[in-house]
């Protein structure tokens, strides 16, 4: 194997793709990146058995072939090359000769045939969405997604298009998040998504709001595809939760506030609780104002917002973080609080519109 390619090119994919080269393995060829030079282009790609990243990049293909090299060592190496024109060449024992400017590298590789084949599917729907619109969407819901490995399903986000409505729904048991927008696509089809895929999917989009994006469903695996990335994972299996069932559906307590405004007076009452010092923020709305305190063994704060509430006064607690996670994914400059006594998931949504809505299920107050 034989080619010429840009340094920075290089690097940019050789650090996009480590993202899923594998951190905790006995397979060394996890360890790595594996090359293969083709006409005109490379191609590298990296799998630690639950993800895989592929990209290609233009090069002059001297000769074909493929090779596998330490993505760590390959990375730190691609960096400090000191000219912009990268020269690799593999001989038949596997040494792998990198070459810019003055400077040459000797690395040992592996052998392409230890590389494990990441999975093929048939593709069973392909869904194309603008990218600022996904990225928005999954941004706005990943905060929700359960890091307990107890319950896998939750682990992940449901992704269910129904009626030209794509809806993400994540759910901790803490909160859930839901977001919906009108895609033109026709199929009805639901699955989920582990929240690692969406995190290192994520990554990779920009802020185009023309660009477009392809996720290819299978029925095991899924597939990003933005500009020359692909991305591959496998789906959670199991049941989700009937989502629908959990939203409260009266509206005993409406209040309209500003979303910045909320989100300061909340981030006040935080400033005496810690890590080890737990406690909750106690919202009591009632009149025409909000009524916000926290007591720890630190001390006490209090805070008092003028706003519009309509319905019955009501008294209820939150963990700040989870609040504030709802109001700072929000996305918009005054939300709509729905609360249904002080046991009760409060609602956070839009005051007009149904693009989002959060749940924040509360805490006993003592």
């Amino acid at each position: 194997m034989k080619f010429n390619c840009s340094r920075t090119d290089l690097a940019n994919a050789v650090t996009n793709v480590s993202r899923a080269v594998s951190s905790k393995t006995t397979i060394p060829a996890l360890e790595g990146i594996l090359i293969r030079a083709k006409e005109g282009h490379i191609i590298l790609s990296a799998y630690d058995l639950e993800i895989g990243i592929t990209t290609k990049i233009e090069a002059s293909v001297l000769t074909p072939g493929e090779i596998v090299v330490s993505a760590r060592l390959f990375s730190e190496i691609v960096r400090k090359l000191p000219e912009e024109v990268v020269t690799m060449e593999t001989d038949e024992r596997l040494i792998t000769y990198i070459t810019s400017g003055q400077a040459d590298y000797q690395i040992v590789g592996i052998s392409s045939v230890e590389f494990p084949d990441l999975p093929t599917f048939e593709t069973t729907d392909e869904i194309v969405i603008k990218e600022g619109l996904i990225k928005n969407m999954i941004k706005q819901t990943i905060y929700a997604v359960s890091e307990n490995n107890a319950k896998a399903i939750y682990t992940g986000s449901l992704f269910e298009i129904l009626n030209k409505n794509l809806r993400i729904v994540a759910v901790d048991g803490f909160r859930m998040a839901i977001r919906t927008e009108a895609i033109d696509y026709d199929r009805d089809t639901r699955f989920v998504i582990p929240g690692k895929t969406q995190s290192e999917f994520l990554k990779l989009l920009g802020n185009d709001e023309e660009e477009m994006v392809s996720i290819i469903v299978g029925e095991r695996h899924v597939m990003f595809k933005v500009k020359e990335y692909s991305i591959i994972s496998r789906l959670i299996e199991g049941t989700f939760l009937d989502y629908e069932t959990t939203i409260p559906k009266g509206e005993e307590t409406v209040v309209n506030i500003n979303t910045r405004v909320l989100i300061s007076a909340v981030e006040r009452m935080a400033l005496i609780t810690s890590e080890k010092i737990q406690s909750p923020v106690k919202c009591t709305f009632t009149g025409d104002e909000i009524r916000l305190s926290c007591s720890t063994a630190v001390g006490k704060a209090t805070d008092v917002l003028r706003t519009t509430i309509a319905g019955n006064d009501v008294t209820i607690g939150f963990n700040h973080k989870y609040l504030l996670d709802a109001l700072k994914n929000a996305d918009t400059d005054e939300v709509r609080l729905v609360i249904n006594g002080g046991l009760s998931p409060m609602i956070v949504k839009p005051v007009s519109g149904d693009s989002f809505l959060f749940l924040v299920v509360p805490m006993r107050l003592a």
